[in-house]
Protein backbone atom coordinates (compact mmCIF):
# COMPACT_ATOMS: atom_id res chain seq x y z
CA UNK A 1 0.00 0.00 0.00
CA UNK A 2 1.23 3.46 -0.87
CA UNK A 3 0.15 7.01 -0.05
CA UNK A 4 1.85 10.36 -0.58
CA UNK A 5 1.24 13.74 1.05
CA UNK A 6 2.71 16.80 -0.71
CA UNK A 7 2.79 20.49 0.09
CA UNK A 8 4.42 23.62 -1.33
CA UNK A 9 6.10 26.49 0.47
CA UNK A 10 8.11 29.70 0.37
CA UNK A 11 11.48 30.69 1.84
CA UNK A 12 9.57 32.18 4.80
CA UNK A 13 7.41 29.10 5.25
CA UNK A 14 9.40 26.24 3.71
CA UNK A 15 7.58 23.14 2.51
CA UNK A 16 9.96 21.04 4.61
CA UNK A 17 7.96 22.12 7.68
CA UNK A 18 5.89 19.09 6.70
CA UNK A 19 8.60 17.03 8.41
CA UNK A 20 7.99 18.87 11.70
CA UNK A 21 4.22 18.42 11.40
CA UNK A 22 4.56 14.69 10.71
CA UNK A 23 7.34 14.29 13.32
CA UNK A 24 9.43 12.50 10.67
CA UNK A 25 12.73 13.96 9.44
CA UNK A 26 12.94 14.47 5.64
CA UNK A 27 16.57 13.32 5.55
CA UNK A 28 15.77 9.90 7.00
CA UNK A 29 13.97 6.81 5.81
CA UNK A 30 12.25 5.34 8.84
CA UNK A 31 10.65 1.95 9.49
CA UNK A 32 7.88 1.22 12.01
CA UNK A 33 6.54 -2.18 13.06
CA UNK A 34 2.79 -2.78 12.91
CA UNK A 35 0.67 -5.79 13.80
CA UNK A 36 0.54 -6.79 10.14
CA UNK A 37 3.92 -5.84 8.71
CA UNK A 38 6.18 -2.80 8.39
CA UNK A 39 5.41 0.84 7.64
CA UNK A 40 8.08 2.88 5.85
CA UNK A 41 8.14 6.69 5.87
CA UNK A 42 10.36 8.43 3.32
CA UNK A 43 10.54 11.70 1.41
CA UNK A 44 10.91 11.41 -2.40
CA UNK A 45 11.42 15.19 -2.53
CA UNK A 46 12.14 17.74 0.17
CA UNK A 47 13.13 21.36 -0.35
CA UNK A 48 11.78 24.78 0.53
CA UNK A 49 9.46 24.91 -2.50
CA UNK A 50 7.99 21.41 -2.44
CA UNK A 51 8.01 18.48 -0.01
CA UNK A 52 6.44 15.03 -0.36
CA UNK A 53 6.13 12.45 2.40
CA UNK A 54 5.36 8.86 1.42
CA UNK A 55 3.91 6.10 3.57
CA UNK A 56 4.61 2.61 2.26
CA UNK A 57 2.94 -0.25 4.12
CA UNK A 58 4.31 -3.76 3.63
CA UNK A 59 1.63 -6.21 4.73
CA UNK A 60 2.64 -9.63 5.99
CA UNK A 61 -0.20 -11.77 4.61
CA UNK A 62 0.72 -14.71 6.84
CA UNK A 63 0.58 -12.53 9.97
CA UNK A 64 -2.80 -11.22 8.86
CA UNK A 65 -4.16 -14.77 8.63
CA UNK A 66 -2.58 -15.91 11.90
CA UNK A 67 -4.27 -13.13 13.82
CA UNK A 68 -7.53 -14.66 12.61
CA UNK A 69 -9.33 -11.51 11.55
CA UNK A 70 -10.24 -12.49 8.03
CA UNK A 71 -13.99 -12.73 7.47
CA UNK A 72 -15.63 -15.95 6.55
CA UNK A 73 -13.02 -18.41 7.78
CA UNK A 74 -14.39 -21.88 7.49
CA UNK A 75 -17.18 -20.73 5.17
CA UNK A 76 -16.87 -21.24 1.43
CA UNK A 77 -14.64 -24.08 0.19
CA UNK A 78 -12.10 -21.57 -1.18
CA UNK A 79 -11.97 -19.56 2.07
CA UNK A 80 -8.52 -20.89 3.00
CA UNK A 81 -7.08 -19.74 -0.33
CA UNK A 82 -8.85 -16.38 -0.12
CA UNK A 83 -7.03 -15.64 3.12
CA UNK A 84 -3.75 -15.53 1.20
CA UNK A 85 -4.83 -14.46 -2.30
CA UNK A 86 -6.43 -11.05 -1.80
CA UNK A 87 -5.82 -7.32 -2.26
CA UNK A 88 -4.80 -6.53 1.34
CA UNK A 89 -1.08 -5.97 0.58
CA UNK A 90 -1.74 -3.61 -2.34
CA UNK A 91 -4.96 -1.62 -1.95
CA UNK A 92 -5.61 1.13 0.61
CA UNK A 93 -7.89 -0.18 3.36
CA UNK A 94 -8.36 -0.18 7.13
CA UNK A 95 -4.81 -1.55 7.36
CA UNK A 96 -3.50 1.70 5.89
CA UNK A 97 -5.85 3.77 8.05
CA UNK A 98 -4.53 2.07 11.21
CA UNK A 99 -0.95 2.62 10.02
CA UNK A 100 -1.71 6.33 9.48
CA UNK A 101 -3.02 6.68 13.03
CA UNK A 102 -0.06 4.79 14.46
CA UNK A 103 2.79 6.38 12.49
CA UNK A 104 1.34 9.91 12.37
CA UNK A 105 -0.56 9.91 15.67
CA UNK A 106 0.72 13.31 16.86
CA UNK A 107 0.06 14.89 13.47
CA UNK A 108 -3.48 13.52 13.46
CA UNK A 109 -4.09 15.20 16.83
CA UNK A 110 -2.66 18.47 15.55
CA UNK A 111 0.27 18.40 17.98
CA UNK A 112 3.58 19.96 16.88
CA UNK A 113 5.79 21.31 19.65
CA UNK A 114 8.48 22.45 17.21
CA UNK A 115 6.08 24.46 14.96
CA UNK A 116 2.82 24.86 16.94
CA UNK A 117 1.66 27.77 14.78
CA UNK A 118 2.08 25.71 11.60
CA UNK A 119 -0.05 22.88 12.95
CA UNK A 120 -3.02 25.25 13.16
CA UNK A 121 -2.50 26.84 9.73
CA UNK A 122 -4.14 25.56 6.53
CA UNK A 123 -1.62 24.15 4.06
CA UNK A 124 -1.70 23.63 0.31
CA UNK A 125 -2.00 19.85 0.25
CA UNK A 126 -1.98 17.17 -2.41
CA UNK A 127 -2.69 13.59 -1.36
CA UNK A 128 -2.44 10.66 -3.74
CA UNK A 129 -3.57 7.07 -3.24
CA UNK A 130 -2.65 4.98 -6.31
CA UNK A 131 -4.92 2.01 -5.53
CA UNK A 132 -8.07 2.51 -3.49
CA UNK A 133 -10.96 0.02 -3.32
CA UNK A 134 -14.15 2.00 -3.92
CA UNK A 135 -17.34 0.05 -3.35
CA UNK A 136 -19.72 2.56 -4.87
CA UNK A 137 -17.38 3.73 -7.62
CA UNK A 138 -16.00 7.20 -8.45
CA UNK A 139 -19.34 8.88 -7.71
CA UNK A 140 -19.24 7.78 -4.07
CA UNK A 141 -15.62 8.92 -3.75
CA UNK A 142 -16.67 12.41 -4.81
CA UNK A 143 -19.71 12.39 -2.51
CA UNK A 144 -17.46 11.62 0.44
CA UNK A 145 -14.57 14.03 -0.16
CA UNK A 146 -16.03 17.01 -2.06
CA UNK A 147 -18.29 18.18 0.83
CA UNK A 148 -15.10 18.46 2.90
CA UNK A 149 -13.62 21.01 0.50
CA UNK A 150 -11.34 18.72 -1.48
CA UNK A 151 -10.82 19.01 -5.22
CA UNK A 152 -11.18 15.36 -6.19
CA UNK A 153 -9.57 13.59 -9.13
CA UNK A 154 -10.67 9.98 -9.31
CA UNK A 155 -9.65 7.64 -12.12
CA UNK A 156 -11.04 4.10 -12.39
CA UNK A 157 -8.40 1.38 -12.74
CA UNK A 158 -8.95 -1.09 -15.56
CA UNK A 159 -9.12 -4.78 -14.74
CA UNK A 160 -6.37 -5.35 -17.32
CA UNK A 161 -4.92 -2.67 -19.60
CA UNK A 162 -4.18 -5.35 -22.18
CA UNK A 163 -7.88 -6.26 -22.35
CA UNK A 164 -9.93 -3.03 -22.09
CA UNK A 165 -13.09 -4.92 -23.02
CA UNK A 166 -12.99 -6.53 -19.56
CA UNK A 167 -14.02 -3.18 -18.13
CA UNK A 168 -13.11 -1.40 -14.92
CA UNK A 169 -12.12 -2.88 -11.57
CA UNK A 170 -13.47 -1.73 -8.22
CA UNK A 171 -10.24 0.20 -7.65
CA UNK A 172 -9.52 3.86 -8.36
CA UNK A 173 -6.56 6.20 -8.34
CA UNK A 174 -7.40 9.06 -6.03
CA UNK A 175 -5.89 12.57 -5.89
CA UNK A 176 -7.10 15.09 -3.31
CA UNK A 177 -6.06 18.75 -3.48
CA UNK A 178 -6.84 21.65 -1.19
CA UNK A 179 -5.45 25.11 -0.52
CA UNK A 180 -7.07 25.53 2.87
CA UNK A 181 -6.81 22.36 4.92
CA UNK A 182 -4.83 21.61 8.08
CA UNK A 183 -2.74 18.46 7.98
CA UNK A 184 -4.53 17.07 11.06
CA UNK A 185 -7.94 17.42 9.40
CA UNK A 186 -6.65 15.77 6.20
CA UNK A 187 -5.30 12.77 8.13
CA UNK A 188 -8.57 12.37 10.03
CA UNK A 189 -10.53 12.41 6.77
CA UNK A 190 -8.35 9.62 5.41
CA UNK A 191 -8.48 7.63 8.64
CA UNK A 192 -12.28 7.44 8.48
CA UNK A 193 -12.98 7.39 4.75
CA UNK A 194 -10.40 4.86 3.51
CA UNK A 195 -12.09 1.92 5.29
CA UNK A 196 -15.51 3.37 4.43
CA UNK A 197 -14.72 3.18 0.72
CA UNK A 198 -13.26 -0.31 1.09
CA UNK A 199 -16.40 -1.21 3.09
CA UNK A 200 -14.47 -3.73 5.18
CA UNK A 201 -12.25 -3.86 8.25
CA UNK A 202 -9.48 -6.30 9.03
CA UNK A 203 -10.30 -6.42 12.74
CA UNK A 204 -13.34 -7.05 14.90
CA UNK A 205 -15.37 -3.85 15.38
CA UNK A 206 -15.96 -3.37 19.10
CA UNK A 207 -17.93 -0.62 20.92
CA UNK A 208 -14.83 1.56 21.33
CA UNK A 209 -14.88 2.10 17.55
CA UNK A 210 -17.72 4.56 18.13
CA UNK A 211 -15.40 6.77 20.19
CA UNK A 212 -12.67 6.51 17.53
CA UNK A 213 -15.13 7.56 14.84
CA UNK A 214 -16.41 10.55 16.80
CA UNK A 215 -12.89 11.72 17.65
CA UNK A 216 -11.71 11.50 14.05
CA UNK A 217 -14.99 12.97 12.76
CA UNK A 218 -15.00 15.96 15.11
CA UNK A 219 -15.72 19.16 13.22
CA UNK A 220 -16.85 17.56 9.94
CA UNK A 221 -18.85 14.35 10.35
CA UNK A 222 -21.95 15.80 12.13
CA UNK A 223 -22.75 17.97 9.08
CA UNK A 224 -21.60 15.63 6.32
CA UNK A 225 -24.43 14.82 3.85
CA UNK A 226 -23.33 11.15 3.76
CA UNK A 227 -23.09 10.88 7.55
CA UNK A 228 -25.34 7.80 7.81
CA UNK A 229 -23.46 5.85 5.14
CA UNK A 230 -20.08 6.78 6.62
CA UNK A 231 -21.16 5.78 10.12
CA UNK A 232 -22.70 2.48 9.03
CA UNK A 233 -19.76 1.38 6.90
CA UNK A 234 -17.11 2.51 9.39
CA UNK A 235 -18.80 0.41 12.07
CA UNK A 236 -19.08 -2.59 9.72
CA UNK A 237 -22.86 -2.22 9.60
CA UNK A 238 -23.24 -3.20 13.23
CA UNK A 239 -26.71 -1.82 13.78
CA UNK A 240 -26.46 -1.21 17.53
CA UNK A 241 -23.15 0.67 17.23
CA UNK A 242 -24.39 2.67 14.24
CA UNK A 243 -27.47 3.77 16.15
CA UNK A 244 -25.35 4.76 19.14
CA UNK A 245 -23.00 6.80 16.94
CA UNK A 246 -25.87 8.50 15.09
CA UNK A 247 -27.50 9.50 18.38
CA UNK A 248 -24.25 11.01 19.66
CA UNK A 249 -23.68 12.85 16.37
CA UNK A 250 -27.18 14.29 16.60
CA UNK A 251 -26.37 15.54 20.11
CA UNK A 252 -23.28 17.29 18.71
CA UNK A 253 -25.36 18.91 15.96
CA UNK A 254 -28.02 20.09 18.43
CA UNK A 255 -25.38 21.46 20.79
CA UNK A 256 -23.74 23.44 17.98
CA UNK A 257 -27.10 24.81 16.84
CA UNK A 258 -27.94 25.82 20.42
CA UNK A 259 -24.43 27.17 21.11
CA UNK A 260 -24.14 24.93 24.16
CA UNK A 261 -22.13 21.97 25.37
CA UNK A 262 -23.01 18.40 24.46
CA UNK A 263 -23.13 17.49 28.15
CA UNK A 264 -25.86 20.07 28.75
CA UNK A 265 -28.02 18.65 25.96
CA UNK A 266 -27.36 15.08 27.11
CA UNK A 267 -28.25 15.87 30.74
CA UNK A 268 -31.43 17.61 29.65
CA UNK A 269 -32.54 14.48 27.81
CA UNK A 270 -31.74 12.32 30.83
CA UNK A 271 -33.69 14.60 33.16
CA UNK A 272 -36.90 13.93 31.23
CA UNK A 273 -36.70 10.31 32.34
CA UNK A 274 -37.38 8.98 28.88
CA UNK A 275 -35.01 6.05 29.14
CA UNK A 276 -35.39 2.96 27.02
CA UNK A 277 -34.74 -0.36 28.68
CA UNK A 278 -31.75 -1.96 27.01
CA UNK A 279 -31.98 -5.63 26.06
CA UNK A 280 -29.77 -7.99 28.03
CA UNK A 281 -26.63 -8.76 25.95
CA UNK A 282 -26.43 -12.31 24.62
CA UNK A 283 -23.12 -12.86 26.46
CA UNK A 284 -24.86 -12.12 29.76
CA UNK A 285 -27.82 -14.39 28.90
CA UNK A 286 -25.32 -17.14 28.05
CA UNK A 287 -23.50 -16.81 31.38
CA UNK A 288 -26.80 -16.80 33.27
CA UNK A 289 -27.89 -19.98 31.46
CA UNK A 290 -24.59 -21.68 32.28
CA UNK A 291 -24.78 -20.71 35.97
CA UNK A 292 -28.39 -21.97 36.14
CA UNK A 293 -27.40 -25.31 34.57
CA UNK A 294 -24.48 -25.67 37.00
CA UNK A 295 -26.84 -25.01 39.93
CA UNK A 296 -29.23 -27.67 38.62
CA UNK A 297 -26.37 -30.18 38.39
CA UNK A 298 -25.29 -29.53 41.98
CA UNK A 299 -21.68 -28.89 40.89
CA UNK A 300 -19.30 -27.28 43.36
CA UNK A 301 -15.93 -27.76 41.60
CA UNK A 302 -16.04 -26.34 38.07
CA UNK A 303 -13.67 -26.19 35.08
CA UNK A 304 -14.01 -23.32 32.60
CA UNK A 305 -12.25 -24.80 29.56
CA UNK A 306 -11.22 -22.09 27.10
CA UNK A 307 -11.84 -19.43 29.74
CA UNK A 308 -10.54 -16.56 27.59
CA UNK A 309 -10.44 -13.30 29.53
CA UNK A 310 -12.21 -14.75 32.58
CA UNK A 311 -15.75 -13.37 32.34
CA UNK A 312 -17.40 -16.65 33.35
CA UNK A 313 -14.83 -17.33 36.09
CA UNK A 314 -15.62 -13.87 37.49
CA UNK A 315 -19.35 -14.62 37.48
CA UNK A 316 -18.86 -17.99 39.20
CA UNK A 317 -16.70 -16.45 41.92
CA UNK A 318 -19.65 -14.32 43.01
CA UNK A 319 -21.61 -17.46 43.88
CA UNK A 320 -20.48 -19.17 47.10
CA UNK A 321 -21.96 -22.49 45.94
CA UNK A 322 -18.92 -22.92 43.70
CA UNK A 323 -16.08 -23.87 46.01
CA UNK A 324 -13.38 -24.36 43.36
CA UNK A 325 -13.21 -22.69 39.92
CA UNK A 326 -10.42 -23.45 37.46
CA UNK A 327 -9.96 -21.44 34.26
CA UNK A 328 -7.96 -23.12 31.49
CA UNK A 329 -6.82 -21.51 28.25
CA UNK A 330 -4.03 -22.08 25.75
CA UNK A 331 -3.32 -18.33 25.47
CA UNK A 332 -1.05 -16.83 28.14
CA UNK A 333 -2.15 -13.37 27.02
CA UNK A 334 -5.79 -14.26 27.71
CA UNK A 335 -4.85 -15.68 31.11
CA UNK A 336 -2.93 -12.49 31.96
CA UNK A 337 -5.97 -10.39 31.10
CA UNK A 338 -8.17 -12.75 33.14
CA UNK A 339 -5.82 -12.39 36.12
CA UNK A 340 -6.11 -8.60 35.89
CA UNK A 341 -9.89 -8.78 35.53
CA UNK A 342 -10.15 -10.96 38.64
CA UNK A 343 -7.57 -8.83 40.52
CA UNK A 344 -5.85 -12.00 41.71
CA UNK A 345 -2.89 -10.05 43.10
CA UNK A 346 -5.22 -8.14 45.44
CA UNK A 347 -7.70 -10.90 46.24
CA UNK A 348 -8.17 -12.03 49.82
CA UNK A 349 -6.70 -15.38 50.84
CA UNK A 350 -10.06 -17.10 51.28
CA UNK A 351 -11.38 -15.97 47.91
CA UNK A 352 -8.06 -16.69 46.17
CA UNK A 353 -8.17 -20.30 47.41
CA UNK A 354 -11.34 -20.84 45.31
CA UNK A 355 -9.87 -19.88 41.93
CA UNK A 356 -6.98 -21.01 39.76
CA UNK A 357 -5.88 -20.13 36.21
CA UNK A 358 -3.91 -22.69 34.19
CA UNK A 359 -2.44 -22.84 30.71
CA UNK A 360 -3.42 -25.92 28.76
CA UNK A 361 -4.55 -27.20 25.38
CA UNK A 362 -7.89 -28.98 25.02
CA UNK A 363 -6.45 -31.04 22.19
CA UNK A 364 -4.45 -33.12 24.70
CA UNK A 365 -5.31 -35.14 27.79
CA UNK A 366 -4.39 -33.44 31.04
CA UNK A 367 -4.44 -35.23 34.39
CA UNK A 368 -4.91 -31.89 36.17
CA UNK A 369 -8.47 -31.74 34.81
CA UNK A 370 -9.66 -35.02 36.36
CA UNK A 371 -12.00 -35.23 39.34
CA UNK A 372 -14.15 -32.11 38.84
CA UNK A 373 -17.93 -31.97 39.13
CA UNK A 374 -18.52 -30.00 35.94
CA UNK A 375 -16.75 -28.55 32.91
CA UNK A 376 -17.90 -25.67 30.72
CA UNK A 377 -16.98 -25.23 27.04
CA UNK A 378 -18.58 -21.86 26.31
CA UNK A 379 -18.19 -20.72 22.68
CA UNK A 380 -15.07 -22.88 22.29
CA UNK A 381 -15.67 -25.73 19.84
CA UNK A 382 -16.35 -23.45 16.86
CA UNK A 383 -12.81 -22.05 17.14
CA UNK A 384 -11.31 -25.49 16.39
CA UNK A 385 -10.82 -27.01 12.98
CA UNK A 386 -13.29 -29.88 12.57
CA UNK A 387 -10.56 -32.57 12.32
CA UNK A 388 -9.37 -31.59 15.83
CA UNK A 389 -12.75 -32.00 17.51
CA UNK A 390 -12.24 -35.74 18.25
CA UNK A 391 -9.10 -34.90 20.24
CA UNK A 392 -11.02 -32.34 22.33
CA UNK A 393 -13.87 -34.82 22.74
CA UNK A 394 -11.57 -37.50 24.19
CA UNK A 395 -9.63 -35.04 26.38
CA UNK A 396 -12.84 -33.78 28.02
CA UNK A 397 -15.35 -36.65 27.92
CA UNK A 398 -12.95 -39.59 27.83
CA UNK A 399 -10.04 -38.50 30.01
CA UNK A 400 -11.10 -35.66 32.35
CA UNK A 401 -14.64 -37.08 32.55
CA UNK A 402 -16.45 -34.61 34.83
CA UNK A 403 -19.95 -35.57 35.93
CA UNK A 404 -21.52 -32.68 33.96
CA UNK A 405 -20.31 -30.99 30.78
CA UNK A 406 -21.92 -27.84 29.34
CA UNK A 407 -21.21 -26.92 25.71
CA UNK A 408 -22.50 -23.73 24.08
CA UNK A 409 -22.01 -22.74 20.45
CA UNK A 410 -23.66 -20.34 17.95
CA UNK A 411 -26.73 -21.47 16.04
CA UNK A 412 -25.90 -20.61 12.43
CA UNK A 413 -29.59 -20.63 11.50
CA UNK A 414 -30.11 -17.54 13.68
CA UNK A 415 -27.50 -15.52 11.74
CA UNK A 416 -30.17 -14.22 9.34
CA UNK A 417 -31.60 -12.25 12.28
CA UNK A 418 -28.37 -10.25 12.82
CA UNK A 419 -28.76 -7.02 10.83
CA UNK A 420 -25.04 -6.30 10.91
CA UNK A 421 -23.93 -9.73 9.65
CA UNK A 422 -23.47 -10.05 5.86
CA UNK A 423 -25.10 -13.09 4.31
CA UNK A 424 -22.88 -16.18 4.24
CA UNK A 425 -20.51 -14.90 6.96
CA UNK A 426 -19.83 -16.41 10.36
CA UNK A 427 -20.21 -14.31 13.49
CA UNK A 428 -16.49 -13.98 14.17
CA UNK A 429 -13.49 -14.20 11.90
CA UNK A 430 -11.91 -16.97 13.99
CA UNK A 431 -14.89 -19.33 13.79
CA UNK A 432 -13.91 -22.41 11.77
CA UNK A 433 -17.56 -23.47 11.51
CA UNK A 434 -21.01 -22.71 12.87
CA UNK A 435 -23.59 -25.50 13.18
CA UNK A 436 -27.31 -25.73 12.63
CA UNK A 437 -29.40 -27.11 15.47
CA UNK A 438 -29.58 -30.49 13.76
CA UNK A 439 -25.80 -30.63 13.19
CA UNK A 440 -25.10 -29.74 16.83
CA UNK A 441 -27.65 -32.27 18.09
CA UNK A 442 -26.16 -35.02 15.91
CA UNK A 443 -22.64 -34.31 17.18
CA UNK A 444 -23.67 -34.05 20.83
CA UNK A 445 -25.74 -37.24 20.80
CA UNK A 446 -22.88 -39.16 19.19
CA UNK A 447 -20.43 -37.87 21.84
CA UNK A 448 -22.83 -38.81 24.63
CA UNK A 449 -23.29 -42.30 23.20
CA UNK A 450 -19.55 -42.90 22.86
CA UNK A 451 -18.68 -41.79 26.40
CA UNK A 452 -21.66 -42.83 28.50
CA UNK A 453 -23.38 -39.49 29.02
CA UNK A 454 -26.98 -38.42 28.70
CA UNK A 455 -27.56 -35.12 26.88
CA UNK A 456 -30.28 -32.48 26.87
CA UNK A 457 -30.52 -29.31 24.79
CA UNK A 458 -31.30 -25.85 26.13
CA UNK A 459 -31.98 -22.70 24.04
CA UNK A 460 -30.06 -19.57 25.08
CA UNK A 461 -31.49 -16.19 24.12
CA UNK A 462 -34.76 -15.48 22.33
CA UNK A 463 -36.06 -18.73 20.83
CA UNK A 464 -37.22 -17.72 17.35
CA UNK A 465 -40.03 -20.00 16.12
CA UNK A 466 -38.43 -20.21 12.66
CA UNK A 467 -34.67 -20.26 13.21
CA UNK A 468 -34.31 -21.13 16.89
CA UNK A 469 -32.17 -19.36 19.53
CA UNK A 470 -28.93 -17.42 18.84
CA UNK A 471 -26.97 -19.81 21.10
CA UNK A 472 -27.53 -23.51 21.63
CA UNK A 473 -26.42 -25.36 24.76
CA UNK A 474 -25.96 -29.08 25.33
CA UNK A 475 -26.01 -30.37 28.92
CA UNK A 476 -24.18 -33.70 29.24
CA UNK A 477 -24.65 -35.57 32.51
CA UNK A 478 -23.36 -38.98 33.61
CA UNK A 479 -25.93 -38.93 36.42
CA UNK A 480 -28.81 -39.12 33.94
CA UNK A 481 -27.39 -42.29 32.39
CA UNK A 482 -26.89 -43.92 35.79
CA UNK A 483 -30.47 -43.13 36.80
CA UNK A 484 -31.85 -44.65 33.59
CA UNK A 485 -29.76 -47.78 34.09
CA UNK A 486 -31.00 -48.08 37.70
CA UNK A 487 -34.64 -47.80 36.61
CA UNK A 488 -34.10 -50.41 33.87
CA UNK A 489 -32.62 -52.81 36.42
Amino acid sequence: MFLTISTTGTPERPATDLGFLLHKHPDKAQVFSTSYGKAHVLYPEADAERCTAALLLEVDSVALVRRGKGKGRGGAPDAALAQYVNDRPYAASSLLAVALSGVFSSAMRGVCNARPERAEQPLPLRIEVPALPARGGPDLVRKLFEPLGWAVTVEPVALDVQFPEWGESRYVRLVLESEGRTLAAALRHLYVLLPVLDDAKHYWVSPDEVDKLLRAGEGWLPDHPEQKLITSRYLSRRWSLTRQAMERLELVRLAEADDSEVEEIDNAVEAEGETEEKPTPLAVQRRDAIVAALHASGAARVLDLGCGQGQLVQALLKDVRFTEIVGVDVSMRALTIASRRLKLDRMGERQASRVKLMQGSLAYTDNRLKGYDAAVLSEVIEHLDLPRLPALEYAVFGSARPRTVLVTTPNVEYNVRWESLPAGHVRHGDHRFEWTREEFRTWAEAVAERHGYGVEFVPVGPDDPEVGPPTQMAVFDIKNVNEKEAKAA
